[in-house]
């Protein structure tokens, strides 16, 4: 599953640009409907994994989706396991 969203983090990397500039076409009220449409299906074309919405948040160290935690990007597993090791800084593992 941590190849997987690597590989879409890519994918969504390599067509940023792309899905930009069709979106501004299709969101442009001013164009012809025709050539909206057009790009509509141009858009429907790319791969679904390169649209930005299919991400998902994963601990780096294990893959774990839930209990996220963003600014480290471990999960609360790990988070703690680190934590009782020293291994992040400024984070004592509380005990009483």
């Amino acid at each position: 599953m941590v190849e997987r969203e690597k590989k879409r983090e890519r994918l969504v990397a390599q067509y940023a640009e792309k899905r930009a500039a069709l979106n501004a076409i299709i969101h442009d009220q001013s164009l012809p409907v025709d050539e909206r449409f057009k790009a509509s299906l141009k858009l429907a074309e790319l791969p679904r994994n390169s649209s930005a919405t299919r991400l998902h948040n994963r601990c780096q160290l294990t893959g774990r989706p839930h209990a996220y935690y963003r600014k480290l990007k471990l999960s609360r597993i790990m988070l703690r396991e680190l934590g009782s090791f020293g291994q992040i800084p400024g984070m004592v593992k509380s005990s009483w």
